[in-house]
């Protein structure tokens, strides 16, 4: 005889998706939530990975439509009836995991964690030169991208193209200085550095040395 085996239907996990991934500062967020029960009562956000009181930015009720902000709202959160919230104009201080708890009518609490990544804007980049008239065969110069922002790559270039393998040519750890020891009359550029970050980049106008023969 055939035997049946019947398996109660497993419920998916609450997740929580941000959209866009990587943000912009000052640009809108929606952390989307996904997998939600048909028989929910009302959902709570809250600021990191815990659901303590005092981290709880809003509440909604599903029957009676009606948000209570918490202790951790800035005013820019706008929680959605399909539990999604919204962060308007985010800063870079929005960077980090947020919790949705939701509540079933059969008072079954779940919970998903998501995260928002805010990056700046980068500015326009220049280079700067702790040398602007070196010595030929003499001289070594030190040339810096500036300005300096967080969770920025950095990347040189001299005659519009990579930079050669050159024992002169010395990169700083973050890639923002270029130093040039005992610079020649080939080493004139133009230089040019390149920033970039998961949401924008930046092109530096280009720099050139003026080397004076020994």
């Amino acid at each position: 005889s055939l035997l049946t085996f019947w398996n109660p239907p497993t419920t998916a996990q609450v997740t929580v998706e941000s959209v866009p991934p990587n943000a912009a500062e000052g640009k809108d967020v929606l952390l989307r939530a996904h997998s939600l029960p048909g028989d929910l009562l009302g959902c709570h956000w809250f600021r990191g990975e815990s659901v303590a009181p005092t981290d709880r930015i809003l509440s909604y009720v599903v029957d009676t439509q009606v948000t209570t902000p918490g202790p951790a709202h800035s005013g820019r959160e706008t929680i959605y009836p399909n539990g999604s919230l919204l962060f308007q104009r985010v800063t870079l201080n929005d960077t980090g995991n947020y919790t949705l708890q939701i509540v079933r009518k059969n008072a079954q609490v779940e919970q998903g964690t998501g995260q928002i990544r805010v990056f700046p804007e980068l500015p326009k980049p220049n280079i700067k030169s702790n040398n602007s008239h070196p010595v030929e065969n003499a001289d070594s110069v030190v040339l810096t991208c500036e300005p300096q922002t967080q969770s920025t790559s950095y990347l040189w270039s001299v005659n519009r193209k990579s930079l050669p393998a050159s024992t002169r040519l010395e990169l700083s750890l973050d890639n923002r200085t270029l130093t040039i020891h005992r610079v020649t009359r080939n080493d004139t550029g133009p230089y040019e550095c390149e920033t970039r970050n998961p949401v924008s980049a930046g092109h530096s106008d280009p720099f050139t040395l003026n080397v004076l023969c020994e």
